[in-house]
């Protein structure tokens, strides 16, 4: 079973144009309202590539908490690990434009509640070589937390470095896997997003890590400290891109889990990532296992 430690929320959802300016006013079109977070999300995405999946998170005392838990519950996520904070829940406002470009906005409410202690009570029991996702869209405490009782109990964490936020270089050396996009990779490592291929040799090299670096339309990159992996996105028209960065870390978790292959398992993410871009929303898009298989075939 995965494990995924982190955020959800609502994510109140608005199609525009273009993204407007500091300052600007730029009229819309269709609004829409979804469960999201980027936990929440990454769980939903490792759940339907076919993995069993246990939520650790923390929902408020209002009326976004069951909207937020209603797609996981529905689709079998273990929740029982889901704490009810006197806080409200975390609410994304999205503005997405007419090229699928995104811009978010996280008010976390009842994320930024959770602690260190949640993190023991979540993983101090979990068998050595279990999988445990996290984010940094809870207190960065509590995702340290994890990432220590993950190397004492030989757990495998995989840590998504978004937000990129001032504390990610301090805990990306932490994780044993490390997932980012080409815009927080540069930041972690002051490389140019143009020539990311020997930065993440290095860095793979220097923390003892694997790394993997998404790329949009690209596809992924991946190091370990002695091998390179490169594998496409499919070719597609984006019509929403929120969410395939959270698809693509899901379905790695469940591929790595389930004992593919490091090239194999980003592959099949790299191919969910890029369906999830075809329909409006984060949880709604994410595709099924079926669904990749097929495109994949």
């Amino acid at each position: 079973m995965i494990t995924v430690f982190g955020s959800c929320g609502i994510d109140l959802i608005a199609n525009v144009p273009r993204l407007p300016q500091p300052g600007e006013t730029v009229l819309g079109g269709v609004f829409s309202m979804s469960p999201g977070g980027k936990g929440a999300n990454q769980a939903l995405a490792a759940r339907r590539a076919g993995a069993e999946v246990r939520f650790v998170g923390a929902v408020g005392n209002d009326d976004f908490a069951e909207k937020t838990l209603a797609m996981l519950r529905g689709d079998g996520v273990d929740l029982e690990a889901v704490r009810i904070m006197d806080a409200a829940t975390q609410v994304a406002s999205i503005f997405v434009d007419a090229t699928g470009e995104n811009v978010i906005a996280v008010l976390p409410g009842a994320n930024a509640e959770m602690v260190p202690a949640d993190a023991d009570a979540a993983l101090g029991e979990l068998p050595a070589g279990a999988v445990v996702m996290l984010q940094q869209e809870i207190t960065q405490a509590a995702t340290e937390r994890a990432l220590e009782i993950s190397k004492v109990r030989g757990l495998t964490s995989i840590l998504n470095t978004a937000p990129f936020i001032a504390d990610t270089p301090r805990l990306a050396a932490k994780a044993a896997i490390l997932v980012a996009n080409e815009t927080e990779f540069a930041l972690l490592s002051g490389a140019s997003p143009d020539a990311l291929d020997k930065p993440i040799a290095d860095w793979a090299r220097a923390n003892k890590q694997t790394v993997i670096v998404t790329l949009g339309g690209a596809g992924a990159r991946a190091a370990t400290p002695d091998t390179a992996v490169s594998v496409p996105a499919l070719p597609i028209v984006p019509v929403d891109t929120v969410g395939a960065g959270d698809t693509f870390c899901g379905y790695l978790a469940a591929g790595l889990a389930e004992g593919l292959a490091l090239e194999t398992a980003m592959r099949r993410a790299a191919a969910a990532a890029s369906i999830a871009c075809l329909k409006p929303g984060a949880q709604p898009a994410i595709p099924w296992r079926a669904e990749v298989e097929a495109a994949l075939a």
